[in-house]
């Protein structure tokens, strides 16, 4: 079945003022798109890059897929179509090659982030981490930040992560004993959700005590697709967040901003209890950090990218590998026959010696990464050759991992989920493989992420052996159906696992 019809268009589920106002909005795109000059267009370069003949002339049908949620799928088929180099509009060119990755996402000489990264912000003018474009205002945010996330320094709270993933286990023992089976998703959210919050802010969110869903929860849940909009349509989102149909999206988005502020005021009240001896967190440096000229304003941002990448992040791809293992008779066999080996006092360390839970992992993410859209780049002024194609100065280039970890010749059969094919990874493999994305801007939560996920996947399948993929209220495959704005998750957000 096409993508098209699996997913529920964005479009047609507006009422008519939401119609108009995109209708508008797109003739508003198409006319501003042709004011810049047809000469110039025809004589661009980007005329002898492959592609749709519309794309070199107007974005509007790209802008429509990613407004569905459809575009990593969109830009997936034209690479099929057209090959590894597929122009996408006017002034923007993708790239399915892991020699354009390299030189797009080089550790060296990157390519600064694209202007749509400045949409993230929640204040005007103030940075993060993930959208600062200046280099060197990300060398800044970089260095305060990426010290506590290294592999040597997690191994101070990798015993909140344990503790953590057996008290989400033992909620999921508890709801298949009354409902007949757990929502993992659920679950899942609720123990990342709590990590990232003890972890960055010294306090649990305490999701997993209260065991439902909550306000906060419920706007996790919708960031993916609010992020999404926002990064591609900001003028768009201001128009709609006035009509019915998106209030409450606005009213979400604000309330993350609120909880970031919430969550740094809740850490200074501990810093105020025990100055002397506070309590350490992910984001310690950020408040001893007065001569770096830190504002409140980047702090903020700061703490809502940690609370978005901590959370439905992992949360999802966690889903989906529990999901994938369940769906297969032998991986699951050999993954429970491994997880059970361990000793009950076990490590990281024991975890990450465990070759079959290894392979897993890195399958999980060739699939069903986090964030497998698109990560749009400018080309350096003066232009450069990217791929044997010329890239005017100024030209948005991007690769996304949705195509790069399913180029059939290096993975065969894509679609599959097959562990063992990383059994002996080529460095083909690895080279196109990109899930927390590339060079000197790639996650620099990669090895929280990497510890919640062994964690937690090693204490469910020694837990539940026998895990099932359950039938109970009408729960299906099309539930786990991808939607993927920037972030991806599962179509119905809800992922029901029982044990027999």
């Amino acid at each position: 079945m096409a993508k098209e019809q699996v997913f529920d268009s964005a479009f047609s589920s507006l009422d008519n003022m939401s119609r108009t106002a995109f209708s508008l909005y797109i003739l508003q795109r198409i006319l501003s798109e042709t004011e810049t000059t047809l000469y110039h267009r025809a004589r661009s370069p980007l005329q002898s890059v492959p592609g749709p003949w519309l794309s070199k002339w107007t974005s509007v049908v790209l802008q429509y897929h990613w407004f569905r949620g459809q575009r990593a799928f969109y830009v997936e088929r034209l690479h099929r179509e057209y090959g590894p180099v597929v122009c996408l509009g006017p002034n923007e060119v993708a790239f399915n090659s892991a020699s354009a990755a390299k030189k797009i996402h080089s550790y060296t000489r990157p390519f600064r982030k694209g202007e749509l990264y400045s949409n993230v912000a929640r204040y005007d003018g103030q940075d993060n981490v993930f959208a600062a474009r200046d280099p060197q205002v990300h060398a800044r945010l970089r260095r305060l930040l990426s010290g506590p996330m290294s592999e040597s320094s997690l191994k101070g709270v990798e015993h909140v992560v344990k503790a953590k993933a057996d008290l989400a286990v033992d909620r999921m023992v508890e709801e298949m004993k009354t409902r007949g089976a757990a929502d993992v998703m659920q679950w899942w959210m609720f123990f990342s959700t709590d990590v990232i919050g003890e972890l960055s802010f010294g306090e649990s969110f305490r999701m997993l005590e209260i065991g439902k869903k909550n306000q906060y929860v419920e706007d996790l849940e919708k960031v993916a697709l609010i992020s999404g909009l926002r990064i591609g349509f900001p003028t768009l989102m201001k128009i709609f967040s006035y009509l019915p149909l998106f209030r409450e999206s606005r009213n979400a988005d604000l309330r993350l901003q609120r909880y970031a502020i919430q969550s740094i005021q809740r850490y200074k009240n501990i810093i105020a209890a025990d100055p002397w001896n506070p309590t350490p967190t992910l984001f310690t440096k950020l408040f001893k950090a007065g001569e770096e000229g830190l504002s409140q304003e980047e702090i903020v941002n700061s703490a809502e990218v940690y609370i978005i990448a901590g959370s439905d992040t992992t949360a999802h791809t966690l889903t989906y590998l529990i999901w994938a293992v369940c769906r297969d008779r032998e991986v699951k066999r050999r993954l429970v026959e491994e997880v059970a080996g361990l000793e009950e006092a076990y490590t990281n360390e024991d975890l990450k010696r465990l070759l079959y839970l290894g392979q897993v992992l890195d399958e999980t993410l060739r699939l069903f990464c986090a964030a497998p859209s698109g990560l749009p780049r400018d080309v350096p002024d003066g232009g450069c050759d990217v791929d044997g194609y010329w890239m005017p100065g100024g030209t948005t280039v991007s690769t996304q991992a949705y195509s790069m970890h399913r180029d059939t010749a290096i993975f065969p059969e894509p679609e599959k989920f097959d562990p063992l094919r990383w059994e002996n990874p080529s460095k083909q493999m690895r080279d196109n493989s990109m899930p927390f994305g590339g060079g000197a801007r790639s996650c620099i939560g990669v090895h929280l992420a990497y510890m919640e996920l062994r964690f937690a996947t090693a204490r469910f399948f020694r837990a539940f052996p026998n895990a099932n993929i359950s039938s109970l209220e009408g729960f299906s495959d099309e539930d786990m159906e991808q939607v993927i704005y920037f972030l991806m998750f599962p179509k119905n957000k809800r992922c029901l696992i029982q044990a027999s």
